[in-house]
């Protein structure tokens, strides 16, 4: 079997998902080593943020709070996995990888896995489910990528970028800036949010230089991998 992508949502019974369902505009990433499981909480509705800590706080340790009570970081010192909350641990044995990290919303904990064995697929969807895990698969896809380009640094992309770069981006985003027509421009976007134009132009174009500039390894990594398909490729039919 071709190695596939596989998309899909799970539910169980865990504080954690109940958590994500009480509070609909609540995401949490999540990283597991089995001794450590760190957490990002991020909650969209900033009325919500105070509420959603304070239960955080009953669940976890919160060691680091950011971006001006949007979100929390935080690292729990034991890991909550069993084989009845964790599905990282009924996979341990089969050729599935997760890929991190695992981000619950809505009541749903959404995983992306690479997939080697098909019957690997289905033995994981018989222990989720005869362990009461309700389970969606999402999506389904031949894997064409490389394993080394699925594991995007956000870190390596972002770093450089200032509060203010990021905040320009993201309101030239908002307001339909990378839209195709583009539905508005520099100076419509600044009067909008009542800044100069000159600056928020700066902040913009200063932000996307900097996210191309982080952008073309990955690039490079891409069509390194596409030039070795099409080689394969062709050396299959010229044969």
């Amino acid at each position: 079997m071709t190695a596939c992508e596989t998309l899909l949502r799970i539910k169980h019974d865990g504080a954690f998902i109940k958590l994500s369902e009480r509070h609909p505009s609540m995401h949490i990433y999540t990283w597991c080593n089995k001794v450590n499981e760190v957490m990002e909480v991020i909650v969209d509705e900033s009325e919500e943020y105070g509420e959603v800590l304070g239960e955080v706080s009953r669940l976890a340790t919160v060691v680091d709070e950011s971006n001006g009570g949007g979100s929390a970081h935080f690292i729990v010192s034991t890991c909550f996995c069993t084989p009845f909350n964790s599905v990282e641990m009924n996979i341990e044995d089969l050729q599935i990888l997760n890929i991190s990290p695992v981000v619950l919303h809505g009541g749903w904990e959404h995983f992306r896995m690479i997939v080697f064995r098909h019957e690997d697929l289905s033995e994981m969807i018989d222990r989720l489910m005869a362990r009461g895990f309700s389970l969606e698969i999402m999506a389904k896809s031949e894997f064409k990528g490389s394993l080394a380009s699925s594991f995007l640094a956000t870190e390596a992309l972002f770093s450089t970028l200032t509060g203010k770069q990021v905040d320009a981006l993201m309101k030239a985003q908002r307001h339909g800036y990378y839209r195709l027509p583009r539905v508005a421009d520099v100076q419509q976007i600044a009067s909008c949010e009542g800044v100069k134009r000159t600056t928020f132009q700066e902040h913009l174009k200063r932000g996307e230089n900097k996210l191309i500039n982080a952008l073309i390894p990955y690039m490079q990594l891409y069509l390194t991998h596409l030039d070795k398909e099409r080689h394969r490729v062709f050396k299959r039919v010229v044969m």
